[in-house]
């Protein structure tokens, strides 16, 4: 039987919405940029203390990073060398890599889905004929339920695909089948509906009828079984927030202690970092909702525009640009740290009416995705904030400037996501409308920045400089140079169109794997950006200041912008007048 892997090639039906592969490496556009500036160790000195400092709760830095386990003994040594979650299951060093065209066979014939427990056979001595078809340059063949272009896996059943997801005595599938079926399967089914399945298949294909026999068969697939389950729990760890999934996974260590001492460690242990995992999430989660809690407050009042020219601006927190560019990266990370890569695809699973039914696609349980793009307007219309709030135009335009410094230190650190915010937030109309300001302003920079960042050609600057930065970190000699922050809407937008130029399933009810391959490898390679640890000192005051600082919401902006510089039409003399009707009586309301 062919291997697994996906398909190597590109599927026209099935194209990334990225396309621009021919630009050259991108270089900086700034001639300093190859070596960042050194630290200021005093910025430092008053680094706070993971007792105040909302982000320096439990990170999975340490445990969740890293999915070994200690060894307990030398039999243990076979959970300890599943892989860690900051690799790409898409590397061409593993075996069965999707950008390979690996000949290998995983060891496993195809089986029927109805849990027989014949003995497995390689796909060397497969007695199951298969069906080939030769089109073009490539082969089609097909195997039962599961179909191969190329040793390529294209489509096949639910069923077989549940079925191929259990291991056996001599089979294990490989990772990055792994990985694509529990990333996607939620489109089709529960996750606690997969778990339940895919033990219930790993247990009764080890019955024979014989007590005895039937234990020592279990004992010899228990830590393949294991090994599934660590995989599921270190890379989806946020789908055992469902008590019922936690339920299966407690009944499954108790029938793997009956079997097998050491598997019922490893079950132990992997048990008890998930737990960890969880908890920090929960913390995290109460972080940021509190932190947003404090953002609510609204900022001085417009009444009087030299009273809230009182205010504290950015630049009397931090005055340096690299130092809050390295910041606002920390920022970034954490919150990156804590999206499940599931995440993505149930963003759209609702998209499939027969799905609808069923409560698990109700709750949209993007959180965590959503609280990061939250992140970003926030940052956007803090910037646009910063720049109406001051009463001297110097001031507005000194601030400009600042900016504009941040987002290219942004850019050289390959911090996308704040780049793109920043220049969100000093284009908006409140702020762009600031003539005078601007005309006070050297441009020349700014206008090298928009230019990454233009939307044209489908952002082909962008991802030029996002394959220039990726390539930096796989060949980085320092952690600084390991930083990969995309510009997280358009790779939502990349995914989501992904999804829906591809159907899920085929005319013959197959599920189109192709597709599935296509997903798994965009996500894949979010994940490994995700597990950057950020190497830059932490500011407890900087941070505080971007996360909890009062911004104006756009109707604020707009009258922020027409007390600094005056109406210049009758258009704008009505809006002044109106949006001051209108924050006065929400005032007196509250």
């Amino acid at each position: 039987m062919p291997p697994t892997t996906p398909y190597a090639g590109k599927f026209s039906s099935c194209a990334p919405y990225s396309s621009n592969n021919n630009h050259p490496q991108p270089h900086s556009p700034y001639r300093n940029c190859t070596a960042p500036k050194p630290a200021k160790e005093n910025i430092y000195n008053n680094a706070y203390s993971s007792a105040e400092n909302p982000y320096d709760i439990p990170q999975p830095h340490s445990s969740y990073r890293s999915s070994s386990v200690s060894s307990v003994t030398a039999r243990e040594h076979h959970y300890n060398s599943t892989y860690a979650i900051s690799e790409n299951p898409y590397t061409t060093s593993q075996p069965h890599s999707p950008r390979q065209h690996s000949t290998s066979c995983p060891g496993r014939a195809y089986r029927h889905t109805s849990g027989s427990s014949g003995s497995e056979q390689s796909c060397r001595n497969n007695s199951i004929t298969a069906k080939g078809r030769i089109y073009g340059h490539g082969i089609t063949a097909s195997y039962g339920e599961m179909c191969y272009h190329d040793n390529s896996l294209v489509s096949a059943s639910l069923e077989a695909l549940i079925q191929h997801l259990v291991p056996t005595v001599d089979y294990y599938p490989d990772r990055s089948y792994v990985f694509t079926f529990l990333l996607s399967s939620r489109l089709f089914l529960h996750p606690y509906e997969l778990m339940t399945r895919v033990c219930h298949l790993c247990v009764e294909q080890q019955r024979s009828g014989d007590t005895l026999l039937d234990k020592i068969r279990f004992r010899e697939v228990a830590p393949k079984l294991v090994q599934l389950l660590t995989e599921w729990t270190e890379t989806f760890p946020y789908d055992f927030r469902d008590e019922r999934m936690m339920r299966c996974l407690k009944d499954m260590t108790h029938h793997v202690a009956r079997g097998d001492e050491y598997s019922w460690r490893a079950m132990q242990q992997m048990t008890q970092r998930l737990i960890k995992r969880l908890s920090a999430l929960g913390q995290y989660e109460e972080a940021v909702a509190a932190l947003n809690a404090v953002a609510m407050e609204r900022p001085a009042s417009l009444k009087s525009k030299q009273a809230s020219g009182q205010r504290s601006d950015i630049m009397s927190v931090c005055d340096d640009p690299f130092i809050l560019a390295q910041q606002l990266t920390h920022i970034e990370l954490d919150r990156l740290s804590f999206i499940g890569p599931e995440e993505f695809i149930q963003t759209f699973a609702l998209k499939d009416p027969l799905e609808n039914q069923k409560g698990f696609f109700r709750k949209r349980k993007t959180s965590n995705l959503e609280a990061y793009v939250s992140w970003f307007n926030r940052l956007s219309y803090l910037v646009a904030t910063e720049i109406c709030m001051p009463v001297k135009k110097k001031h507005r335009a000194r601030i400009i400037e600042f900016f504009i410094d941040v987002a290219q230190e942004c850019f050289n650190i390959g911090n996308f996501n704040s780049l793109m915010a920043i220049i969100t937030g000093m284009n908006m109309s409140p702020v762009a409308r600031l003539k005078k300001t601007w005309s006070k302003v050297n441009t020349d920079k700014f206008e090298i920045l928009e230019h990454q960042m233009d939307p044209s050609s489908n952002f082909s600057n962008y991802r030029t400089a996002l394959r220039g930065a990726t390539q930096r970190s796989e060949t980085a000699h320092s952690s600084q140079e390991k930083i990969v922050i995309p510009f997280f809407s358009l790779l939502m937008k990349d995914i989501y169109f992904l999804n829906e130029g591809c159907a899920s399933r085929l005319a013959n009810g197959h599920i189109n794997f192709e597709k599935l391959w296509e997903l798994a490898k965009q996500v894949s390679e979010f994940l490994v950006w995700r597990q950057v640890i950020c190497p830059f000192d932490r500011d407890r005051r900087i941070l505080q200041c971007l996360v909890t600082t009062p911004v104006f919401n756009e109707d604020e902006l707009h009258l922020a912008s027409y007390e600094s510089e005056g109406p210049e039409n009758n258009m704008e003399k009505d809006s002044r007048r109106s949006l001051r009707s209108s924050l006065l009586h929400r005032e007196n309301r509250s």
